[in-house]
């Protein structure tokens, strides 16, 4: 299965949104193995672009090319998020793409169906053993190519206050039906308190929490997507968040806005399942509360288990249009698993490690949480239990769906499952409409 066969509406969808960027001849394209190294050495190193938005990468391409002068690599720092994304699009388009692109995992199928990245499933066989299962599966689509190199990971863990559910005698919840037992004893003992909130405006953390629970949101079936945001793991999730904001037990307001900076400095939230990486936003914007969270494994569906999902990460991609594809995937290939390079991306870049044995070796916890040595050492063993799904070629569309869904279901206290279930007909219509071949 062909990206571009599989996904070729997705460009013809594309066109009139880059058709301003102009739609220009790419320009020629030799390879190493046509012009041969006696000829690549002739015209001097191959020089590489990459596109990221990672703090400090700079220094660690400098690495790099200190030690390779046969490929030197430039880094251009991109903004991030979704406008880069669309920005890497228009450059595929155009055909000036980058040589590499740090992609987030929810975004590679968007540049597959765009025919913008390659398969590197040949250049990555000797190191497939480097990652978790979960994590290899956001950078594969269907069973036949590999499309990028895992950079970063985002597993879920439980930060809660320590000091206050000590204070109200509450266990830590290591179980959802637990956590909700938690939230209603929390409003009995203070009123003024909840154990947490449900974020109708982060799609990415609903994400995680249905992969926690065993969805699979698309699918492929030979030359057909198959899509599932409302299958029963999905649905389950929707109803057990519904049921505690309906029954007013959990709060409602968005994470990242000052209300939630207040109430998580305040003392008035108690827990956040988040991801990995929240040690730094607690530190930004609850700074009062240092010292006093802690984490634990995300509460389990079934007790006994050790399965979580995925918040973030992103991975390192080489362009479909480079000349340079060995080249480019040597450097992907180093930065991502060689030892130096894993320490420098979490000395300089601040990242948490896709390859597990970075992950492993991680030593002082975020100074946020100082007092828990063994941070690092749960969330590799969080990790090592993270199941991710495949991501669609129309994200987006099904993410603004949730926001707008989910706004009104929890303004309104209606029906979470329904709003799951306008996310599927959303992006099942607009799949349809873009000329996508779905399965019955």
């Amino acid at each position: 299965m062909r990206a571009n066969r599989l996904g070729a509406a997705l460009a013809v969808a594309l066109t009139a949104t880059l058709a301003a960027c102009g739609s220009g001849e790419p320009a020629p394209r030799g390879t190493e193995a046509t012009q041969g190294p006696a000829a690549t050495a002739a015209q001097g190193p191959v020089k590489l672009t990459y596109w990221t938005w990672a703090p400090n990468m700079d220094k660690i391409v400098a690495i790099w090319n200190k030690a390779h002068p046969d490929v030197q690599v430039t880094v251009s720092k991109q903004a991030g998020g979704d406008d880069a994304a669309a920005k890497y699009l228009t450059a595929a388009k155009a055909g000036n793409p980058p040589d590499l692109v740090q992609a987030e995992y929810q975004h590679l199928p968007s540049f597959v169906a765009a025919d913008a990245v390659a398969d590197l499933k040949a250049e990555t066989a000797a190191i497939r053993g480097e990652f978790s299962e979960g994590l290899w599966g956001l950078v594969t689509l269907g069973t036949e190519g590999v499309y990028g190199i895992p950079q970063d990971s985002g597993p879920m863990m439980l930060f809660y206050r320590e000091d206050l559910l000590d204070e109200y005698g509450i266990p830590v919840p290591k179980t959802w039906q637990e956590y909700a037992d938690a939230a209603r004893a929390v409003r009995k003992k203070d009123p003024k308190v909840y154990l947490g909130t449900f974020s109708s405006s982060d799609p990415g953390a609903f994400t995680g929490l249905a992969q926690q629970a065993g969805a699979q949101w698309w699918s492929i079936s030979g030359e057909s997507w198959k899509v599932g945001i409302a299958d029963g793991p999905t649905v389950k999730v929707a109803d057990y968040w519904g049921g505690l904001v309906k029954e007013g037990v959990i709060d409602d307001m968005p994470y990242f806005t000052p209300e939630w900076n207040k109430a998580l400095n305040d003392g008035k939230l108690l827990t956040w399942p988040s991801a990995v990486w929240a040690p730094g936003v607690l530190e930004s914007n609850a700074p009062k509360a240092k010292g006093k969270w802690a984490v634990a494994p995300l509460p389990q569906w079934n007790a006994g288990e050790n399965v979580t999902g995925f918040w973030g990460g992103s991975s390192t991609a080489v362009s479909a249009r480079t000349p340079h594809r060995a080249a480019a995937a040597r450097f992907a290939t180093w930065l991502n698993t060689d030892p130096a390079a894993l320490d420098l991306l979490v000395k300089e870049a601040a990242i948490y490690p896709a390859a597990t044995k970075a992950q492993s070796t991680l030593g002082e916890p975020p100074a946020y949480f100082s007092g828990q040595p063994d941070f690092w050492k749960q969330a590799a063993a969080v990790s090592a239990g993270a199941r991710g799904f495949t991501f669609g070629p129309n994200v987006g569309v099904t993410y603004n769906t949730f926001r707008d869904a989910f706004g009104k279901a929890a303004r309104n206290r209606t029906s979470f499952s329904d709003a799951v279930r306008s996310m599927q007909d959303a992006t099942v219509a607009d799949m349809r409409k873009s000329g996508f071949q779905l399965a019955s």
